[in-house]
């Protein structure tokens, strides 16, 4: 099958892009040199829905570097970029992905990069495995299993699991320290407030801010917003996350109460209609609405679209609302992820962890082929803390080793 993206003369913007995470990526260029020796996935077809920007396009070269076929598409219609894409077309990769792709063009391009058949799953979100167990059960026999990048995913991995529907093994990537503690906490949180500072070109400080969530994207999200001079409010509905929140500084309140006063909205949490209509109707003029979970259903934009009495453009990104009192709310990105939908994502660096994770991952399923038993599996430690050394050392810091006087102190018994 043909590639379908937009244009494949954008490819020369997408190579530069290429080049410029490939020089920050310090473990993704380790890996590329290793798996262009190894060939761990000769053979290999590689069906892979993540967001689809310069960083995903790396990992994408080496996985296929490592001898796999891909099938590339982006798991977010506003986070493609089309230059990315076609320079991938370019290197010989099989996409399937366009920015701004309508619902019917994104079930399309899903269901493009699965139909030759995969052998390894690469999801975020879960897109790709929802697919295979609904539409093309008759392919899951040549799957080996999968890795999962995001917790949205794995929360629904683990509803599959929990019902007996989940056919073949998936490594719960998000679970893996390298991951969740970096990318969820200081990616998200970087990221989040690049993409409304460029987008609104407003103040912060000062502001109350609103992060609805208090898991390491949500803490990630506070914290930077704090930095940057925010009175920070946070809601939740775990008791003991709520205790950490106000252990960290910040203030706790239902979101009923939060909606009357909070000048910035941030939804974290991978739930849906987090902010609602009753929550719109308390929100004072000029409120601006965000989301950086997984899907685009946290904030209500359905209800919110219904209820409008008038809808505007008001820059790149930003749609106002009018209510029936009166009040305007201004909703970044369409609801959906605003640091992809409004910025380039999370910082290259942060990301080198992560996809060095999933690349290894993936490594470790075709390895281990024959020995896979449980539906859900975590990252190995061996692997994760053969990243965080590795990139210890491209950070240029050591650490202590334990003696081995030591490890049997610890290790001795009552």
């Amino acid at each position: 099958m043909a590639s379908e993206i937009r244009d494949i003369n954008l490819a020369e913007s997408g190579y530069r892009k290429l080049e410029w995470v490939r020089r920050n990526c310090d473990l993704l260029r380790m890996l590329y040199d290793d798996f262009s020796r190894e060939k761990p996935f000769a053979g290999k077809k590689i069906a892979l829905s993540v967001h689809l920007e310069a960083k995903t396009g790396f990992l994408c070269q080496v996985l296929a570097a490592g001898g796999a076929q891909m099938y590339v598409t982006g798991s977010n219609p506003l986070s493609t970029q089309d230059d990315v894409a076609a320079a991938l077309v370019k290197d010989g990769l099989e996409v399937h992905a366009w920015y701004d792709c309508n619902p019917e063009e994104y079930e399309r391009h899903i269901k493009a990069v699965l139909t030759p058949g995969p052998n390894i799953i690469i999801d975020d979100g879960g897109d790709l495995v929802h697919m295979m167990h609904t539409e093309l059960t008759d392919l899951i026999p040549g799957v080996i299993g999968g890795c999962e990048e995001t917790t949205t995913g794995i929360i629904r991995l683990e509803a599959m699991n929990r019902a007996g529907k989940l056919k073949f093994p998936m490594v719960r990537v998000n679970n893996a320290d390298c991951k969740h503690l970096f990318d969820n906490r200081y990616g998200t949180g970087q990221s989040v407030w690049d993409g409304i500072n460029r987008t609104t070109n407003l103040i912060v400080a000062g502001k109350r801010v609103v992060v609805a969530g208090y898991g390491w994207c949500g803490k990630g999200t506070a914290m930077r917003a704090k930095g940057l001079g925010a009175r920070v409010i946070v809601t939740e509905i775990d008791p003991i996350k709520a205790i950490e929140a106000v252990m960290d500084g910040f203030d706790v309140m239902p979101m009923k109460e939060a909606a009357k006063v909070g000048d910035f909205f941030v939804t974290v949490t991978g739930c849906d209609k987090v902010i609602d209509e009753e929550d719109f109707m308390e929100m004072k003029d000029g409120a601006i609405l965000c989301n950086a979970g997984h899907f685009d259903c946290e904030i209500d934009m359905a209800r919110l679209r219904e209820i409008a009495v008038d809808s505007t453009p008001m820059r790149n990104n930003i749609m106002g609302y009018k209510l029936k009192n009166g009040n305007t709310l201004y909703v970044l990105g369409e609801g959906r992820l605003v640091n992809l939908a409004c910025g380039d994502g999370h910082p290259a660096e942060i990301m080198d962890m992560s996809f060095a994770i999933q690349a290894l991952s993936a490594k470790y399923l075709v390895e281990h082929a024959a020995e896979l038993k449980e539906k859900l599996i975590d990252v190995p430690r061996e692997v994760d803390l053969d990243v965080a050394l590795r990139k210890l050392k491209f950070l240029g810091k050591e650490i202590d080793v334990l003696t081995p006087e030591q490890e049997a102190y610890l290790n001795k018994s009552l």
